[in-house]
């Protein structure tokens, strides 16, 4: 069986799992994200190289206090830690360092921030209007899904400008646009069936989705350099580990949790 062939099958195995699962039921969502959870936990603690040990406690404690205060508690505190993350993470895009030399709590600062934040920002999506919506990781996902395959597409078509090579030689400018593009005519086709969804937060959401999923991106690319890895793991054959394909999602879940803290 071809790569190409063993890639297709896996995708729809896991766009359908994931849809499946969060349609189903909130407790299916939940497992499912969980699982995504650890799994990006081990992840990224072969990566960063974290002790395992050490990860477990810190994933616990952090789903401990979670479950413990999400009913009785405002949840937008996670922004407090997550945003000036992922604000450091971008300016580290920019400097030349490509060695893993943190102390241990280091590590694990930013293990909360990159993997266990985002992810508890995922969990509790669906729940902003207090009753289980799962159109609003379907459809965040739809976005996300539509700006990769586009910035494929046009950048294998019409790509000429390289975004940032020393990172990624593959992305292109051209890449990026022809995927907001196609993600905002995705988000207005979403506002007519999907409730929730104005063609105002689509377009708004397209813009984040676009722009903080493609720097996502660079900032696994650029660990897994820093690794000297090709992919976060094996578990999804031919496209490599959870964190490779949860990158994008994962480093825009706090800006569009603020978005819609705001807006919805």
């Amino acid at each position: 069986m071809s790569e190409n062939v063993i890639r297709s099958l896996s995708g729809i195995v896991y766009i359908l799992l994931l849809i499946g699962a969060t349609l189903y039921s909130d407790w299916t969502f939940q497992l499912l994200f969980l699982f995504f959870l650890l799994t990006g936990v081990y992840e990224f603690s072969k990566l960063y190289r974290i002790p395992l040990k050490t990860a477990v406690i810190a994933t616990v404690f952090s789903l401990l206090v979670f479950y413990l205060i999400r009913t009785n508690s405002d949840l937008s505190g996670l922004l407090l830690i997550g945003l000036p993350f992922s604000a450091y993470l971008i300016a580290d895009l920019f400097k030349n360092k490509l060695e893993i030399k943190e102390a241990s709590y280091i590590k694990i600062l930013f293990l909360s921030g990159y993997i266990l934040i985002p992810f508890l920002i995922l969990l509790q999506l669906p729940f902003l209007s207090n009753t289980y919506n799962p159109f609003i990781i379907i459809g965040i996902f739809i976005l996300i899904w539509v700006n990769d395959t586009f910035a494929y597409i046009c950048g294998r078509a019409f790509g000429k400008h390289k975004l940032y090579e020393k990172i990624s030689p593959k992305k292109t400018i051209e890449g990026f646009i022809g995927g907001f593009i196609a993600s905002v005519c995705a988000a207005c086709i979403l506002s007519i069936y999907f409730q929730y969804f104005t063609v105002t937060t689509g377009i708004i959401s397209a813009l984040i989705l676009s722009l903080f999923g493609t720097i996502g991106d660079l900032v696994e690319s650029k660990f897994k350099r820093q690794a000297q890895v090709k992919d976060s793991g094996n578990i999804m054959p031919g496209h490599g580990g959870i964190l490779d394909r949860l990158d994008s999602v994962l480093f825009a879940a706090p800006f569009i949790f603020l978005m819609y803290q705001i807006l919805l």
